[in-house]
């Protein structure tokens, strides 16, 4: 079994709390994407990312000077974002680790697909985006089916944790894995609707909980109740599971 997400737009640097256990699978693909990237002038690289001045400076400077292979941050430390503040990780025990590191990927645009000890630096590179390439186009076009291969090779049971953008990476070239998708929402007038910052919060909250209880099946994820959600047998489906708050 596996459970994929997605990674986050905001990220830091921290190599003191762990140290990175290996490089990316997809390293020499991304040295691709890299020395491309570095070919692309900043409006437009500002164009590609869709960001501000600010940020598009920060990510301009970050290229310019990246190293792909020295001061190195686990990916699992590295990613800030909301789903990542309630994985809670910097405070997991060793055998919660080593089950994220046997059972969690982090789908990227840039480094394609990352264990949470792999090694990353921060960068800017979202999986929709353009990439003003002669032979790829897009993000995903850069990756093709590679990153579905790699997972479906891994196993045939997967739990998607994952936004749309990403998850579609995995989806979309399916033949006959499992593909369970978490769903977290609220019951409003008998339809579960779904509010970005209270899914991406579950998120979290979900690879923790399997973390703790070390699950290693889809059953399992049943009894989960944190933020006051609960499995609505109901509103599920054999490849949907739906948790209702409340």
């Amino acid at each position: 079994m596996r459970i994929i997400i997605s990674p986050a737009k905001k990220m830091t640097v921290d190599n003191d709390s762990f140290s990175h256990n290996q490089l990316p699978k997809f390293i020499n693909r991304t040295e691709e994407l890299l020395s491309h990237l570095k070919s692309l002038t900043y409006d437009e690289l500002k164009k590609i990312w869709k960001a501000s001045d600010k940020i598009a400076t920060l990510n301009y400077e970050r290229i310019q000077e990246m190293d792909l292979r020295k001061n190195l941050t686990p990916a699992i430390l590295a990613y800030e974002g909301i789903q990542y503040q309630y994985m809670a990780s910097g405070v997991l025990e060793t055998e919660q680790y080593t089950y994220l590191e046997q059972h969690l990927r982090i789908l990227s645009g840039f480094y394609g697909i990352l264990k949470p000890f792999d090694g990353v630096t921060p960068y800017r590179l979202e999986m929709q985006a353009k990439l003003k390439h002669e032979a790829y186009p897009s993000v995903y076009a850069f990756w093709g089916e590679q990153l579905a291969h790699t997972l479906f090779n891994e196993t045939d049971t997967i739990i998607n944790l994952a936004s749309e953008e990403y998850s579609k990476t995995i989806t979309k070239y399916n033949t006959d894995a499992k593909i369970i998708r978490c769903k977290f929402g609220e019951l409003q007038d008998g339809k579960v609707k779904e509010k970005g910052t209270l899914v991406k919060m579950a998120r979290g909250e979900m690879v923790r909980f399997m973390a703790e209880n070390q699950v290693q099946t889809p059953e399992k994820l049943k009894v989960f109740n944190h933020l006051d959600f609960a499995f609505s047998d109901e509103h599920s489906t054999e490849n949907e599971y739906v948790f209702i708050k409340g």
